[in-house]
Order: C-alpha cells, then structure tokens, then sequence
C-alpha cells in the first residue's frame, strides 16, 4: 500500500487521469482518491517508482509520502 500528494489534481476529472495512469501499469490496482487532500491511495504490486514515473507522464507529478 503506498500513498502519493498529488498537487496538480484538482478535480474529478484529474482523479480519472490519475486512476487511469496508474492503471496503465498495473490494471488491478485498487485506487482511493481523497481530492480535498491531493493524495492518493494505491494497492498494487507496482513499484513506487513505477507508479511515480506513470502519474509524471500521465501529466501528475506526484510525491511518495
């Protein structure tokens, strides 16, 4: 389980782009999206660096917390 602030999601349609980004890598992650705090919640098999180079060119830069 790892979280990430993600500080350019300001919407729902930025909590799609990043759940779809992190799904291109790993299509059964489960996602949780808090907006109102920029983080996010992801379950995966992934690698935190494989989910942060996904969120980057997904157009998110995201930091590990």
């Amino acid at each position: 389980n790892m979280e990430f602030h993600v500080e350019g999601m300001t919407c729902g349609g930025c909590a799609r782009g990043v759940s779809a980004a992190i799904q291109n890598i790993d299509s059964k992650a489960k996602v949780k999206i808090d907006l109102a705090a920029k983080v996010v919640s992801i379950e995966t098999i992934a690698s935190i660096e494989q989910m942060t180079a996904a969120l980057a060119k997904g157009g998110f830069p995201a930091q590990a917390q």
